[in-house]
């Protein structure tokens, strides 16, 4: 399934219908009275975070979304039926934003988490409504109201408390398939993955120790500036806890790969720095014994193999360690 994580869409509610204007006319009523029905409300567009849905898609190719009008008022006091509402279903991490203005109107993150995006018009009065002593036959009644008319932006971010950010071809999507439930697409190619892939992981048996991490895609030098495909995934490391930088041990210089990474993410945004992380260093499976890890950081650092194995019980220990 194609990952799509941005989408323009337009909602319309439903417009009110119109109020009635009608007297009764019975056998035997020499003067029958007003008794026009109101019109009824128009449908309203309601949006929804659902758990189940994972990418925008959908709104590529169905990108307007119209709820039902409000019927009309009848004789004998007979009001109108409300417009249906439109439910739209978008994936947990959904941030709505006015699609002029770029504003933020809500962030969708937890699952059935709703919001009244767009409101249907109310429906016009019946001339029932105008009757008074000195007015007992009106003749005239109101239109129903116009319902709201939006243009919005989605943008999806991702929610894992784990981000795995890394040059292309570091072992991202080995080291998630390796610790997690997902299954990417692995080759040995740049930008390999073209989509960020999500693993629930498990360090022990007990539920509260599992944790959602996630492999960023096509950060290079430059990302920020949109080289490569980092600038379209950056957004999806805002949501993480902790950070984990993977760093390709067999290049010729690990510690300049990691002063690129971090600039990379300050230029996006400096927060991202503040976050806890974790320094590992990857493919040691793929060093001789007389090789030298060319790395020299003030900070600490793993060594791990995301193929064979090698350190990953570690990592997940100062993994759990970090999201304390």
């Amino acid at each position: 399934m194609k990952f799509i994580d941005q989408a323009k869409i337009e909602v319309i509610a439903g417009d009110g219908g119109n109020g009635c204007v009608s007297f009764r006319h019975e056998k035997y009523v020499p003067k029958g009275g007003p008794d026009g029905g109101d019109g009824g409300k128009g449908g309203d567009i309601i949006i929804i975070a659902d758990k189940n849905l994972v990418t925008l898609l959908d709104f590529k190719y169905y990108p307007k979304f119209k709820a039902g009008h409000g019927e009309s008022g009848k004789g004998s006091n007979k009001h109108g039926k409300d417009g249906n509402d439109t439910v739209i279903k978008v994936p947990c991490g959904t941030i709505i934003k006015d699609g002029n203005t770029d504003k933020i109107v809500i962030d969708l993150v937890k699952d059935g988490e709703k919001i009244v995006i767009a409101r249907g018009g109310k429906g016009g009065k019946g001339n029932a409504r105008f009757a008074t002593s000195t007015n007992q036959a009106p003749r005239h009644a109101t239109k129903g109201k116009k319902g709201e008319k939006k243009s919005l932006a989605l943008e999806l971010k991702l929610i894992a408390e784990v981000g795995i950010v890394g040059l292309t071809n570091a072992g991202k999507s080995t080291l998630l398939a390796k610790i997690s439930s997902a299954q990417p697409k692995i080759a040995d190619y740049p930008f390999t993955t073209l989509s960020p892939n999500l693993g629930t992981v498990k360090i022990l048996a007990e539920e509260s120790t599992n944790f959602v991490m996630a492999d960023i895609p096509g950060l290079v030098e430059g990302a920020h500036q949109g080289k490569g495909l980092g600038l379209q995934f950056l957004r999806h490391i805002e949501r993480t806890k902790t950070l984990v930088f993977l760093l390709d041990v067999t290049r010729p210089d690990a510690s300049k790969d990691y002063e690129i990474l971090k600039s990379e993410l300050s230029a996006y945004n400096p927060e991202l720095l503040h976050k806890p992380r974790i320094i590992a260093l990857n493919k040691i499976d793929l060093l001789s014994s007389s090789d030298k890890i060319s790395f020299s950081i003030s900070e600490s650092f793993l060594k791990i193999s995301a193929l064979t194995g090698e350190g990953i019980e570690e990592l997940l220990k100062e993994i759990k360690e970090k999201l304390k």
